[in-house]
């Protein structure tokens, strides 16, 4: 019979695994504790959660909500970075974190329901972030309104300057 508290921690993943927009498993053994901290700190400003969890707990949230796949990647030790708002950010997080540690490795990523290969991580961290994407499209959209009204507005720019031109021609003379 599971104690009270590990009952708790699988609804408590289970609740975390649901409202995700991404969840990246992570192996995080090899980093020493300053590092960790380092880790959780860089997580925590990119509001992003950062917690160690047991592979059995994990695979037991994982079934009841009908997460299917997830069961290869929880071997050793596991770490979880959960993003309810934008599934690019703990991706960014990882990247630029490893390029000075070399770890943690991301095992797995549950993106949208479906379990991707952790390797996949490293598309997702050179995506553009919502923000990003939507500033992105406004300046496309925004482009081509700013042409029409260039382009509508020169004749009646080139009129003006002709008719002046022509009346300091008149003055002159």
């Amino acid at each position: 019979m599971p104690s009270q508290k590990n009952q708790d921690e699988v609804i408590q993943l289970m609740e975390k695994l649901d409202k995700a927009t991404a969840v990246y498993f992570t192996d995080f053994l090899g980093l020493d504790v300053s590092s960790i901290t380092e880790l959780r700190s860089e997580f925590f400003k990119a509001s992003i959660e950062f917690k160690v969890a047991k592979n059995t707990l994990l695979r037991l949230a994982a079934k009841k909500i009908n997460i299917e796949g997830i069961d290869d990647f929880l071997v050793g030790s596991t770490a979880i970075a959960i993003s309810y708002d934008e599934p690019t950010t703990p991706a960014k997080v990882l990247k630029k974190f490893t390029e000075d540690h070399n770890k943690p490795e991301v095992k797995a990523i549950l993106f949208d329901g479906e379990v991707l290969k952790g390797s996949e991580y490293l598309k997702f961290a050179s995506l553009p972030t919502k923000d990003e994407s939507l500033t992105m499209l406004v300046m496309m959209l925004n482009s081509p309104i700013t042409i029409l009204a260039r382009t509508l507005s020169a004749p009646m720019t080139n009129l003006v300057n002709g008719l002046n031109n022509l009346k300091d021609r008149k003055s002159v003379v």
